[in-house]
C-alpha cells in the first residue's frame, strides 16, 4: 500500500510539472511515463483517463499552492495580511519555473465547461476568494465580499500580467492599487463604495 502512493505521488508531481509547464493537451501520456517512471499500465489502474489524472494533479496543486498562499499570509492585522499578497505574489512572479496560474491556464485550454478540469479550476478560484473574503470582512468593510472580489482581480490581473511580459514587478504594481483601495474603502474613512 505504501508503494502504491509512494508511485501515485510520484505520477501527480511529474503530472503536475509537464502540464503546468507545457500545457494539458501538449502533454502526451509517453512523457509522464518517462518523467514519472510509473508505467502505462499502472497509470491507467490508479486513473481511468487523462483527464482524471489531471484533475487528481490540480488537486494537489490548489491544496499545495493554497497553504503557501495562506502561510505567506499570515502574520499582521488582516488589511497588512492583505498586503502581504503581492510581495508573495511578486516571490513567485521571480521564480525560473512559474508559468502564470495554473487553474487559468488549464481553464482556458478545456473548452467544455462541464469538464471536471474546468470544476477544479473554478473550486481553487472559489477557495482563494473565500480566504481574501474572511479578510475583508476582518477588516470591516462595508462590503466585504465586492471588496475580496476586486482583490482577486488584482491578484490574478498580476498574474497574468506577469506570465505575459516575464514581470515580477507586475505584483508591486498591483500592490499599490490595493493599497489605494484599502485607504479609499477604509471603515475609518467613512468613503462607501459607489453603488452598482
Amino acid at each position: 500500500m505504501l508503494e502504491d502512493a509512494s508511485i501515485q505521488q510520484r505520477l501527480l508531481q511529474a503530472t503536475e510539472r509537464l502540464i503546468y509547464a507545457g500545457g494539458i493537451n501538449a502533454t502526451g501520456m509517453d512523457a509522464i511515463v518517462k518523467a514519472s517512471g510509473v508505467s502505462r499500465k499502472s497509470i491507467y489502474r490508479l486513473y481511468p483517463t487523462k483527464e482524471a489524472l489531471v484533475v487528481a494533479a490540480l488537486r494537489e496543486r490548489d491544496e499545495r499552492w493554497m497553504q503557501w498562499f495562506i502561510a505567506g499570509t499570515s502574520t499582521g492585522s488582516p488589511s497588512e495580511r492583505l498586503l502581504a499578497v503581492f510581495p508573495l505574489l511578486r516571490s513567485w512572479f521571480s521564480a525560473p519555473d512559474f508559468h502564470g496560474c495554473a487553474f487559468i491556464n488549464a481553464a482556458g485550454e478545456i473548452g467544455d465547461l462541464e469538464s471536471e478540469i474546468r470544476a477544479v479550476a473554478l473550486l481553487h478560484k472559489q477557495r482563494l476568494l473565500a480566504y481574501v473574503n474572511e479578510l475583508t470582512t476582518a477588516c470591516g468593510f462595508a462590503e466585504p465580499e465586492e471588496m475580496a472580489r476586486q482583490f482577486l482581480l488584482l491578484i490574478d490581473g498580476a498574474t497574468a500580467v506577469a506570465m505575459v511580459t516575464g514581470q515580477a514587478d507586475a505584483a508591486d504594481s498591483a500592490g499599490r492599487a490595493a493599497q489605494l483601495l484599502l485607504h479609499t474603502l477604509s471603515p475609518s474613512n467613512g468613503l462607501n463604495p459607489p453603488q452598482a
